[in-house]
């Protein structure tokens, strides 16, 4: 979908990774946010377009995480009955989760979750059809828990593109105000609310949705910069470096730095992430997925040891500032200060990163509670189990 005077020529609908047309989400490898947002990726790449309008119904997270992410790719973003919130904090579901998957397949839920839409055992059956063809109840019962822990509301004042939140006054599901919740949070979005109890804005009655988001769409086209973009930075270095060096002299000092910098870099290059400096014996790298970065720094850890060195490793995930090849901001102040408090061989990430990558199998201990210079307020860490 485009925006402004390049009006869209063609919409294009599309399955996540284990739903769907996809091939079946499994228990021991369930899709992850990060997964989901690299397949609006994917399928941007397939059609050949740069850009397109993000248009989510229901659940906000992965076009959220991939519009801060590429700001550049995303247009603007459409939020329809959306959320950040885990569904673990909502209560009073008509529909709980045992509940869903025992009606999942006879329309019926789908009934139950709009009760103004038209009903009659034609449409009942078309639900029926249409469901069953998207995910089997044992699909739906391995995604249910996934979905209901993920959380991207730290990631919200990130998203730098034209967003518009629509949310009806009485959803029986997600509440008005958690869409009201997603507009306060990112950066000049526009929330309208609009009577009606559907959680979908495609069915009957769905004539006012349809006006809102065209005048949205075909409005005055903002501009979105590409210098401020969601990342997740990685700082390492090499544990005692000063008395590593002292012991082993200048030269075999350099060569070891050599061999220490080779594996960093074919690490990084295998996880896509992007060298943005090194200074002595750390490096800063960025990502844009969580979850590879995370690997990533495992990877380097697990594999420097070969070279009789430790290293420590500290992510978070933030809003940063692209100036040129090098990165600032806060997001990069947070990324150096959790990685000030990592020990030997530890890979300790913020809350905010460890939020982001809930499904994808990373065990984590909380290391508690802590102040990081410079930066306000509390912040929780953790630190990777290893495997």
């Amino acid at each position: 979908m485009a925006r402004g005077n390049d009006i869209a020529r063609a919409a294009h609908i599309f399955d996540h990774p284990g739903t769907g047309a996809s091939d079946p989400a499994t228990p021991g490898a369930l899709p992850t946010l990060e997964s989901w947002a690299d397949s609006i990726t994917a399928v941007l790449d397939d059609l050949g377009s740069r850009e397109a309008v993000l248009l989510a119904s229901n659940s906000a997270l992965p076009a959220a995480l991939f519009a801060a992410t590429h700001p550049s790719r995303a247009t603007a973003l459409v939020v329809l009955e959306g959320f950040a919130h885990p569904l673990t904090e909502r209560h009073g579901n008509p529909a709980p989760p045992e509940e869903a998957v025992a009606m999942w397949g006879t329309g019926e839920l789908h009934h139950l979750l709009n009760p103004d839409m038209p009903w009659n055992e034609e449409i009942r059956a078309t639900w029926a059809r249409m469901v069953r063809l998207g995910a089997s109840p044992g699909i739906v019962a391995l995604m249910l828990p996934l979905l209901a822990e993920m959380d991207v509301r730290a990631l919200l004042p990130a998203i730098r593109v034209p967003t518009l939140v629509v949310h009806h006054t009485d959803d029986p599901v997600i509440p008005p105000e958690w869409g009201k919740y997603l507009a306060d949070h990112i950066p000049g979005a526009k929330y309208v609310e609009l009577p009606g109890r559907n959680m979908y804005h495609f069915v009957e009655p769905w004539r006012a949705s349809f006006q809102e988001i065209a005048e949205f769409l075909t409005g005055q086209q903002a501009q979105v910069p590409d210098d401020r973009v969601l990342a997740t930075v990685l700082f390492t270095d090499i544990v005692d470096s000063t008395r590593r060096a002292a012991e082993i002299g200048d030269r075999d000092w350099h060569a070891l730095l050599d061999a220490h910098d080779a594996v960093v870099r074919s690490q990084l290059s295998r996880f896509r992430g992007r060298e943005v400096n090194t200074s002595g014996d750390g490096f800063l790298a960025m990502f844009d997925g969580p979850q590879r970065a995370i690997r990533c720094a495992m990877a380097i850890r697990d594999a420097v040891q070969a070279l009789g060195v430790e290293v420590r490793a500290g992510l978070h995930t933030g809003e940063c500032e692209v100036r040129g090849d090098d990165i600032g901001g806060i997001g990069v102040h947070i990324g150096a200060r959790v990685s000030a408090l990592a020990g030997a061989n530890d890979v300790l990430v913020s809350s905010t990163l460890r939020d982001l990558v809930i499904g994808s199998g990373l065990e984590f201990e909380d290391r508690g509670a802590h102040q990081l210079k410079g930066v306000p307020g509390e912040w929780r860490l953790f630190a990777v189990a290893s495997s």
